[in-house]
């Protein structure tokens, strides 16, 4: 359990865990179980209206940590993916429709809402006792003989060894540790929002593939489903500044009428697309993970299926030092830091390809993205090796 010394507001603690998101929250009561004492900097924030798809290996690894107990109660099973070419060009891919079933899974994974999830986290946090929560915000960090003396906006000083920064896209950690990072800005952005369809999709993802990007309908049970669109930053905004009418009849002609009547259940929102990731996730007793190390546009359906193997990786790591040599934090942060490299930056390389191939007017690269849908629908081989590696099978 963290302590107090003999000044009230300096706490004692190994591992202090910045940020109160999802990942954040998944990170802290891992290494808690691990057996580290944490105090967790997670300052009270809004109700977060958004989802998560997270694929089997990402839900086995919430399960078996007892941060989910029960999948079915609080998500939507992805059994299916369907993928339908809707752009006109010269060459177009065949339809594909991916069933979890051909590789002997049930689903894929599952659509889960993103507060459904935090309050099954916060649920395990409370069974802890080497685990502290405190609701304020991170503001400074100084390093003094192997530890660190973290500052947050109400004037608590924390002592620890090891500080985790899972505190978002523009992370103060990742600031205050001086770690810089590569981004690339799309000219695309996202639109989401909930959705009411007249004829629902079940449990099938469906994604059409527009010039400019992918129109997603993510089911979100009975006739409900969540939409991610990715088209040009000017026409989202367009159309979302001309009404509800609008936008509906734009989602209509981009699903092609196939689900009937839609119905909008939430406001839409859109956000700019970038890819970028930290020139290295852990050195020198500070270890970044989630946001705060990387970003992706919504393809492929990285996000928090990454976070979790980041949170896995710094517990492995973790349960193997000794806290008895007073580097142990350092030890632990470099070798995360690199043997995060590899996987990130096949992500990286995954996303940003599958996102350009989208987009691209190129002949030879249509003609390429057209025949490899061929081939996963048609070569056995190959059609389970993708779906493995879309499920974030390493």
């Amino acid at each position: 359990m963290a302590s107090k010394q003999s000044k009230i507001d300096i706490i004692n603690t190994d591992i202090v865990v910045v940020g109160g998101g999802l990942a954040g929250t998944a990170a802290a009561i891992n290494i808690a179980k691990a057996g580290f004492d944490i105090v967790h900097l997670a300052p009270l924030a809004p109700k977060d209206l958004r989802t998560s798809a997270l694929m089997g290996p990402s839900m086995d690894i919430l399960t078996s940590s007892g941060l989910v107990s029960d999948p079915d109660s609080i998500g939507t099973p992805l059994t299916k993916i369907r993928i339908i070419d809707a752009t006109d060009r010269l060459i177009r891919a065949p339809e594909a429709l991916f069933d979890a079933r051909e590789v002997g899974y049930k689903s894929f994974g599952y659509n889960l809402a993103n507060n459904d999830l935090l309050s099954s986290f916060d649920e395990q946090a409370k069974k802890l006792k080497n685990y502290s929560r405190i609701k304020a915000y991170f503001s400074s960090l100084k390093h003094d003989d192997n530890s660190y003396l973290v500052t947050t906006n109400d004037g608590l000083e924390i002592k620890c060894k090891l500080i985790v920064g899972a505190d978002g896209k523009k992370s103060p950690v990742r600031e205050a540790a001086g770690i810089s990072i590569k981004k690339h800005d799309y000219k695309q952005s996202a639109l989401v929002c909930d959705l009411e369809l007249e004829r629902g999709i079940d449990e099938t993802s469906i994604e059409f593939h527009h010039k400019n990007g992918p129109f997603t309908l993510v089911p979100a049970g009975k006739n409900i489903a969540n939409l991610v669109w990715i088209d040009d930053d000017f026409l989202l905004n367009q159309v979302k500044s001309k009404g509800e009418k609008a936008l509906l009849d734009e989602f209509s002609k981009y699903s092609m009428g196939l689900f009937g009547e839609i119905k909008l259940l939430s406001k839409a929102f859109i956000f700019p697309l970038a890819t970028f990731s930290a020139n290295i996730c852990g050195k020198d007793g500070v270890v970044l993970l989630g946001e705060a190390a990387h970003g992706f546009p919504p393809v492929g359906a990285q996000g928090l299926n990454l976070s979790l193997r980041d949170i896995i990786a710094l517990v492995d790591i973790l349960r193997q030092v000794d806290k008895a040599n007073n580097d142990w934090a350092k030890i632990a942060a470099d070798k995360y830091g690199k043997q995060r490299q590899a996987d990130l930056k096949q992500t990286i390389f995954m996303v940003d390809g599958l996102f350009k191939s989208l987009l691209s007017d190129f002949l030879p690269v249509q003609a390429f993205r057209a025949g490899g849908i061929w081939a996963l629908n048609t070569l056995p081989f190959l059609r389970k090796k993708g779906f493995l590696v879309g499920m974030g099978e390493r």
